[in-house]
């Protein structure tokens, strides 16, 4: 059985003071919720990881980084290495956000060496994944996330795959009024086990979580989690107050754990 997952990354938001105030309400609310079974975690800014990392020690909640150099140490500045997010106690690396890809020209041969350098640290690698409206458009969905998952995930071995998390985000969902339609997810997340079966089979499908991403709100929440190919939410601005989280983490656990 897959471990349902819920968590949130904070972007450009919440500096260590903000992100200690932030882990003490949250902390106190998960304290009175089911939480036992969930996989929870969020990922704060670099300033802030240190500060996240000592607030949330002990509790459910696990910590992850927004990015990762490919390289462990070197000459690049403003960078941070896989092994410097695991010292400083991140269980998480986001990667191939869209935002990412968009505006740093970053592409999945490059996300590829990144996975690698995750999995090779110790960290669990948040694969995203998403079509633009143009492919939603023209039917080309499946064929662009075929390519994504296929390029970051090349040279992985069957019994690695599940250890990457696979986020599918569709790029014209994130930051809007509404997530995508329940149907149209369950389709993608439905494509993408089944493109893990083709490539890697069928218990490499069965074991790996594929979470869903963009513009999850309490408002779509469960019907988004009661989908069978969702494994777990990914939540953006909806968590970006500790109140909201603990919200999302109650509407995953009572989807999910009953």
């Amino acid at each position: 059985m897959r471990k349902p997952l819920v968590g949130t990354g904070w972007k450009m938001n919440h500096g260590p003071a903000a992100a200690l105030t932030y882990a003490a309400k949250l902390r106190a609310l998960l304290a009175e919720q089911k939480t036992e079974g969930l996989d929870i975690f969020v990922l704060p800014p670099l300033v802030s990881l240190s500060a996240a990392s000592a607030a949330f020690a002990g509790s459910p909640v696990a910590i992850g980084g927004q990015n990762i150099h490919w390289e462990d140490s070197g000459s690049w500045t403003g960078e941070v290495s896989a092994p410097m997010l695991k010292e400083v106690g991140c269980r998480y690396a986001e990667l191939a956000h869209h935002e990412r890809l968009t505006h740093f020209g970053e592409t999945y041969e490059l996300v590829r060496l990144k996975i690698d350098a995750a999995m090779k640290a110790g960290l669990t690698p948040i694969l995203c994944l998403g079509e633009s409206a143009a492919d939603k458009q023209n039917g080309t969905s499946d064929d662009t996330l075929r390519y994504q998952v296929t390029t970051a995930l090349a040279g992985q071995t069957a019994a690695s795959i599940p250890g990457v998390v696979l986020a599918y985000e569709p790029r014209w969902a994130i930051g809007q009024a509404e997530a995508a339609p329940p149907a149209y997810v369950e389709e993608r997340h439905a494509a993408l086990r089944a493109l893990l079966a083709r490539e890697w089979g069928a218990k490499t499908a069965e074991d790996t979580r594929i979470i869903y991403g963009g513009s999850v709100s309490p408002a779509n929440g469960a019907g988004l989690i009661s989908l069978p190919n969702v494994d777990g939410l990914f939540i953006g601005r909806s968590a970006w107050t500790a109140e909201g989280f603990a919200a999302m983490v109650r509407i995953v656990a009572d989807a999910k754990l009953g």
